[in-house]
């Protein structure tokens, strides 16, 4: 706040800035809220959507018999997304100094005037404005495939299908001048950019059948491989992005890649269900091939605010300036995946299928930004008062001198470049158990039937490594900050059971489907590296301050769905005059003999009757989260207290449809 300030109580400053090359007296600390000036804070959203999509499809018999099987489907989609955000109320940076240094009472800005005060209308001008952002994204997609039989095996025929696909989405983020420049307080500030690319892709599967329920031996019952590959061409171009304050202007960037993927799957039934039921058991290996996201890819800055814990200053705020950055550099990450499993429907309980899945995922070269918390711990400042720490692939930390000399700054910036970390790893264990409780078995009529089901997952290792030179760390198991981009919260154990009655063939209830699901998640870890201050990601509750570390509680939730579908039988064929009973007109030909040309009339109601409507319309009714059940408090999410990654503070909610199928 400048002395020169005409409502600057203060006569003699406690420190001196140069602006425009004059020193000017100041008074430090100074806090002021404008609720008075402006209201709250507020922002609005308009979104437009488009999406307009033409294909063809067809099959390919008329060109012979050997083409019999073959069909093919050929489309064009384009769908393109515009948003504008109005945000009311933020402050102008370069105003705000201005009205500050503004010796006009008139026209100067007043923070001295408590809560019941009003800055001027020309000052309220002058700090106080509305920022405009607008995006856009376009994504034009053409493709084609063709899929049939080979060929004929003892065992069944070779199946195969084929396709290729042209991708050619554009990304555009127009930004306010001020959120450009940085010069805004109270909202996000990021720079403009434009980014596209181009992709080719083409893909081929074959599915062989060595053995089958028609041709087969002891021990292979049915026995299948399914063969696949896709090759994808990426063109990339990001924009030109204008210097702002620490970054320097970047040029425009063209780049290319290539990808080439393959899968195989194995399904094997060794019995023949006959015996004890149906076996099948099944395993996947599959490479797969990701590309960086457009947003990735721009060099363009974003801010934010994380919530952080620094292990090496008291004296930085618990909310710190964030730059994350795009990299026109990166390239693909890949993956190796491989699962194996089994499903079992025994002879012995008719309508229960069991089955188990066990799957691995190990994937490298990840494409993320690290997130402020981590950069801070792995990159320790080098000594006490203000530094300036880049670290490997342009993470920085950025530290003030402090009012304590005997210790590190406090954190004024962590800049966080996207860059491809070294990997990850995920295990984990799906299973499910499904029973159909047929009431025809008990002899006593059809009485409809009930279908319960479990299902879920159990994470049992989940591992991230940032670079080759840091230490891999688990994951499992924890409550991970949104500035995490790899995934979201990892809890242990993840599972959902639900109960569903269909009513009775052939009576009124046949349509009527009603059940419930629960939901349920396992307790886990909140964010304990940062609640204990621990400087060993790997261990969390190491901190100085180990009395924080806490779990998060686990949460079970309710749902109900009454599906009710209209299926009204059809009328029985009325006679109509000139036609024969037996379903067509007969004409006399010239031999004597008559000829059956014309089918019957059903005499159908049509769309004037009130059934014709009714019918084939299904009405629902649904409820989530029944007992109005809070999402369990998390320490670690500072912005809202809760892990909106696997929650939703929206509580009971419930909801009506009405579908019409013509």
């Amino acid at each position: 706040m400048p002395i020169q300030n005409p409502f600057n109580p203060f006569t003699v400053g406690d420190t001196t800035l140069v602006i425009n090359g004059t020193p000017i007296p100041m008074t430090t600390g100074v806090r002021f809220r404008g609720l008075n000036d402006t209201g709250p804070r507020s922002e609005k959203f308009t979104y437009w959507d488009q999406l307009f999509d033409v294909g063809l499809r067809g099959e390919m018999g008329e060109f012979g018999d050997y083409f019999k099987t073959w069909n093919w489907e050929m489309g064009f989609r384009y769908s393109r997304n515009e948003g504008q955000d109005l945000s009311v109320g933020e402050v102008s940076q370069p105003g705000l100094r201005d009205a500050l240094l503004d010796t006009n009472p008139a026209t100067a800005f007043n923070p001295f005037g408590g809560f019941f005060r009003q800055n001027s209308a020309r000052a309220r001008q002058a700090v106080y404005v509305t920022l405009h952002n607008s995006g856009e994204y376009e994504l034009p997609i053409y493709y084609a495939t063709f899929n049939g039989d080979l060929f004929n095996l003892p065992a069944g025929p070779v199946s195969f299908a084929i396709g290729g696909e042209y991708d050619a989405p554009r990304f555009t983020r127009d930004r306010d001048a001020l959120n450009n420049t940085f010069n805004s307080i109270g909202s996000v500030d990021g720079q403009s950019f434009r980014v596209n690319r181009d992709i080719w892709g083409v893909y081929e599967e074959v599915r062989v059948p060595f053995t089958s329920p028609t041709w087969n031996f002891p021990g292979f019952y049915s026995f299948e491989v399914d063969f696949a590959e896709r090759e994808e061409w990426y063109s990339n171009n990001t924009s030109t992005v204008l210097p702002s304050g620490l970054f320097p202007g970047q040029q425009a960037v063209h780049s290319t890649y290539n990808a080439q993927k393959p899968k195989v799957s194995v399904r094997w039934q060794p019995l023949d269900p006959k015996y004890i039921g149906a076996v099948t058991l099944r395993g996947s290996y599959t490479e797969a091939f990701h590309a960086p996201t457009l947003s990735e890819l721009t060099p363009a800055s974003s801010q934010g605010f994380p919530i952080v814990a620094d292990p090496f200053s008291s004296q930085t705020d618990p909310q710190i300036e964030s730059r994350t950055l795009g990299n026109p550099s990166v390239h693909p990450e890949v993956a190796y995946e491989w699962t194996y499993g089994i499903v079992y429907s025994p002879k012995w309980v008719k309508g229960l299928t069991l089955s188990a899945d066990w799957w691995h995922i190990d994937m490298r070269d990840i494409v993320a930004a690290r997130g402020a918390q981590t950069i801070i711990q792995e990159n320790p400042p080098p000594n006490n008062g203000a530094s300036t720490v880049v670290g490997a692939g342009g993470v920085t930390v950025v530290r003030a001198a402090g009012d304590n000399p005997n210790e590190p700054g406090p954190v004024t910036l962590v800049i966080d470049p996207s860059a491809n970390l070294s990997g990850a790893v995920f295990e984990g264990l799906d299973y499910e158990a499904i029973y159909i409780l047929d009431s025809t078995i008990f002899g006593a009529g059809d009485w409809g039937r009930l279908t319960t089901t479990v299902n879920g997952t159990w994470l049992s290792r989940a591992e991230f490594q940032a670079a080759s030179n840091v230490k891999r760390v688990g994951i499992n198991g924890e409550f991970l900050p949104p500035a995490f981009a790899l995934t979201s919260s990892l809890p242990w154990h993840r599972a959902n059971f639900s109960i569903f009655y269909d009513g009775p063939a052939d009576t009124w209830m046949q349509g009527l489907d009603v059940g419930a699901v629960v939901h349920w998640t396992g307790q886990y870890e909140d964010d304990n590296a940062s609640l204990t201050q621990s400087t060993k990601l790997n261990e969390p509750r190491s901190g100085p301050l180990p009395e924080r570390a806490r779990k998060v509680s686990a949460l079970t939730t309710l749902d109900l769905l009454l599906n009710y579908t209209f299926n009204l039988p059809p009328p029985a064929p009325a006679e109509v005059p000139g036609f024969a009973k037996d379903g067509g007109k007969n004409v006399k030909m010239k031999d004597g003999k008559e000829k059956n040309v014309v089918p019957v009339s059903t005499a159908e109601y049509g769309c004037s009757n009130w059934k014709w409507w009714l019918n084939n319309t299904t009405v629902t009714l649904g409820m989530q989260n029944v007992t109005d059940e809070d999402p369990p408090f998390v320490a670690g999410s500072f912005e809202n207290g809760y892990d909106e990654s696997l929650t939703t503070i929206k509580g009971r909610f419930w909801y009506v449809g009405l579908k019409k199928r013509f």
